[in-house]
């Protein structure tokens, strides 16, 4: 690959609106919740953009999944006063019905959670995390719930605009009590009855049976190599909204990324694959990941929220030569990446990471901390995930900063060390992840 050949691709990635197509097909689907008919179209529709980018040996895998059906849901207070709330059940939430008095957990930290004496009781608590710690998974939350005895859980958004929130309680597995998502509005009045002794019902009616889902992958880069990069992002979307930014953007980047590696000679082969199911547990990448030789995956590249605002953004997990990578390219490209070292379960790449593959996962910021929904997940997993929230510009550069990060991971002359047990194991124990992972039920048992 010379560097005019590099330069004249990601001449034509500045003026390619690939991606914004490929985006804009997949938000007017009317859903791609994991494992129905909406997610089979999407797949297609992926399968359609790598063929078109040059992706070689393009394919459809099927595998087996959990499928979660919504039905409806209500909640409600019915003491101190008669006062109903909406609402959306989350993912893998049994169906069931709950009457039991209301309790505020705050953030839903181990600590409000044991301080609040949650048994029996209908938990509520916030999206956001304090901001002196890390970010708090919604499953961590749930877990702690759970485990602590309670009978239901609710999950407060932080993000104003009455915007109920959603996401999967387990990985691939029902949960064990109902769980819903309220407002922000609504949970600012919940925290008040929680204080007020109140009594609240809540309704359930879901179904969970067998289903299936596919991952759709193909080739770029010599064939015959020994060595592979994998580069991700999943299609799938939760059921409330368009799913633009959760993860259209990031299908969007990969196809951009995809289109400008098929124009150069790369050092090794690279393996481009929409993956299935990440919003209920990682089933794609779980399939994925044992379909491949980790042994010869040199690092993997998971495009999950990049593409969304103006600023990349890396998550380079307890890696040092990613990190060098990171900065390598930030600095040559004039396009500073922010990075973040620390590794966490729960995206794409942690099937790979897992068995210690250099990972790398692509995200972004917003260039002000003042917009809203700064903090935590912003609009998407709600209603108001849609397509005009997306700066098509931001597609093209980042799918051309994704592809420059790709080309210096498969250049075979530099070294890519394996991120041993060890090493992870005390990164996330470092960050207090080990109970918050085991509560979600995601903490490796060769781990202990």
């Amino acid at each position: 690959m010379t560097q005019t050949e590099l330069d004249r691709a990601l001449g034509r990635a500045w003026r390619d609106d690939a991606p914004w197509t490929v985006l804009s097909r997949l938000a007017e689907l009317p859903t791609r919740l994991g494992g129905h008919e909406g997610e089979r179209r999407a797949a297609d529709i992926v399968a359609e953009a790598l063929d078109d980018a040059g992706v070689r040996d393009v394919t459809r895998r099927s595998f087996p999944v959990t499928r979660w059906t919504r039905g409806t849901a209500s909640f409600s207070v019915t003491d101190p006063v008669e006062r109903p709330f909406e609402t959306v059940a989350l993912p893998y939430s049994p169906a069931g019905e709950v009457t039991a008095d209301l309790v505020d957990a705050g953030y839903g930290t181990p600590e409000e959670i044991d301080a609040a004496a949650v048994d029996g009781s209908v938990v509520v608590a916030s999206t956001d995390t304090p901001p002196d710690r890390r970010f708090l998974h919604r499953m961590e939350k749930y877990g702690h719930a759970v485990d602590a005895g309670a009978a239901a859980f609710v999950f407060a958004n932080h993000v104003e605009g009455q915007l109920p929130p959603t996401g999967a309680l387990r990985f691939d597995a029902a949960g064990e009590v109902p769980g819903v998502g309220v407002s922000k509005e609504a949970g600012a009045w919940l925290t008040e009855y929680a204080d007020r002794g109140a009594t609240v019902r809540l309704d359930v009616d879901a179904a969970i049976d067998s289903g299936e889902s596919r991952n759709v992958s193909g080739v770029l880069g010599p064939a015959d190599a020994d060595e592979e990069v994998v580069v991700l992002a999943h299609y799938d979307a939760h059921d409330v909204g368009e799913g633009a930014l959760d993860n259209g953007c990031g299908v969007a980047v990969l196809v951009g990324a995809a289109r400008i590696l098929a124009e150069l000679d790369l050092d090794c082969r690279v393996c481009v694959a929409g993956v299935g199911c990440e919003e209920l547990g990682l089933m794609g990448s779980e399939a994925l990941a044992d379909a491949l030789d980790l042994d010869s995956v040199r690092a993997v590249v998971n495009v999950d929220g990049a593409g969304r605002f103006r600023d990349l953004r890396a998550f380079t997990h307890a890696s040092d030569a990613m990190s060098e990578v990171v900065k390598r390219v930030g600095d040559e490209s004039g396009h500073p990446v922010r990075e973040n070292p620390e590794p966490h379960p729960f995206s794409d790449h942690w099937p790979f990471l897992r068995d210690g593959v250099p990972a790398l996962q692509l995200h972004s910021d917003r260039a002000s901390a003042d917009t809203v929904g700064e903090r935590g997940r912003g609009w998407t997993h709600t209603r108001a995930d849609t397509r005009d929230k997306v700066d098509r510009r931001n597609l093209r550069t980042h799918a051309m900063l994704a592809a420059l990060l790709v080309c210096e991971l498969a250049d075979l002359d530099a070294a890519l060390p394996r991120v041993d047990a060890a090493t992870l194991r005390g990164a996330f124990r470092e960050q207090a992840y080990e109970s918050g992972m085991r509560a979600a039920g995601v903490w490796p048992d060769e781990w202990d």
